[in-house]
């Protein structure tokens, strides 16, 4: 994978691990293991038969507690700041052909700062459903939410170049929508 697409493919996996955390690092165990995903050196644990199986458990117990009401608020504040801990390193493991120090700060950076705003972003959409429906449509934002994880992250995979666009203008329009309510607040 060339260096461009390996950090499309990495910041597209880091956005995603801010609808869900362990979804995308699922997603990239198998893809690495198909060969469809290449990972950078000191990676090759994330296609490990124990890896594949602890992001297996792990992704069926967070898709699961996210459709209970009151423990998906609950899980947004672990989530947050284990959402951009996972983004940065799911951009770190496939971002190649880059100094170390380099990777790691374009990871830390971009891929932490991406999946901490996707995550950010969630929270305050499940937070004013809370509001709005008492929880009940909590239920239609977890599957948004396990939906574009997994949208994006076979995205991510498979043309990372759009994944990023599709990244991208997702977050000019949320940050237009803010501007345009901080406006008129």
């Amino acid at each position: 994978m060339g260096a461009a697409l390996s950090i499309a493919a990495g910041l597209g996996l880091a956005a995603a691990c801010g609808f869900r955390i362990f979804t995308p690092l699922l997603i990239a165990s198998v893809a690495a293991r198909a060969g469809y995903l290449d990972l950078g050196s000191g990676f090759s644990w994330i296609e490990s038969t124990p890896a594949l199986i602890a992001f297996s458990v792990a992704t069926a117990a967070e898709i699961a507690a996210y459709y209970v009401p009151w423990l998906d608020n609950l899980l947004d504040t672990v989530a947050t700041p284990a959402a951009v801990i996972a983004g940065a390193l799911l951009a770190a493991s496939v971002v190649t052909g880059f100094d170390p120090w380099l990777k790691w700060t374009l990871a830390t950076i971009a891929g932490g700062g991406l999946a901490g705003a996707v995550q950010l972003t969630t929270t305050g959409v499940r937070g004013a459903s809370t509001l709005m429906t008492g929880g009940l449509g909590n239920i239609a934002v977890s599957s948004i939410e396990l939906l574009g994880a997994i949208g994006l992250s076979v995205l991510s995979i498979t043309w990372p170049l759009l994944a990023l666009i599709v990244v991208a203008i997702a977050l000019l329009l949320i940050a237009r929508r803010r501007s345009r309510s901080a406006a008129a607040g």
